[in-house]
């Protein structure tokens, strides 16, 4: 189970939240999956989320793709969630450090998963690190990105289902980062409050 770090109410009713946990026991609506634009789940968060979920993920993924084609970073694709305590698994995909236009892709993958979550009509959705495990995406700069696009997009899109969106995070050095950027990003003004 995951633990609540920071939390702030950057809209009334929405809670954007940064926690501590494995993102594959998040008790939400929709987790989102680092992808990539094949769909094929082999390894980091994806690899967990199917060991955890079933190959049932691998299957609809791969449907996906032969119906939709491969997945850009702005469009992500869903699936159910198989053996996962939430209901859908959204599967962004983000850059990989040093392919070009790293931030605008990362952002737009971002956007795109929440976009998806509330075209579903979904209140709660969680978040890993998007590109910053395998796909060598630096944490600190990832972090004030994936912020940064969380806040534009619920800024401009007031009238999305969701009412919860939390980043999970597994380990300490790309909290410390997230932290680091949610002083920068979301503290400011925001009444936000940590917690323990």
């Amino acid at each position: 189970m995951s633990v609540v770090i920071l939390e702030s109410e950057p809209i009334k009713g929405l809670r954007l939240e940064i926690a501590q946990g494995d993102l594959t026991e998040e008790k939400v609506d929709a987790i989102v999956n680092a992808a990539n634009a094949h769909l094929q789940h082999g390894g980091g968060v994806a690899g967990a989320i199917l060991r955890k979920g079933g190959y049932q993920i691998q299957e609809e993924s791969n449907a996906w793709v032969q119906e939709h084609g491969l997945i850009s970073h702005a469009w992500p694709a869903y699936t159910r969630a198989g053996k996962l305590p939430c209901r859908y698994v959204i599967h962004a995909v983000g850059p990989v450090w040093g392919e070009g236009d790293e931030d605008i892709k990362l952002a737009a993958a971002v956007a795109g998963s929440l976009r998806v979550a509330s075209q579903l009509k979904l209140h709660s959705i969680a978040l890993p690190a998007i590109s910053t495990g395998i796909f060598g995406f630096p944490k600190e700069r990832a972090a004030r990105i994936i912020l940064a696009a969380i806040l534009d997009y619920l800024c401009t899109n007031t009238e999305t289902s969701l009412n919860q969106v939390r980043l999970t995070i597994y380990d300490q050095e790309t909290l410390k980062a997230f932290g680091m950027a949610w002083a920068e990003i979301v503290a400011v003004g925001r009444g936000d409050r940590a917690e323990g």
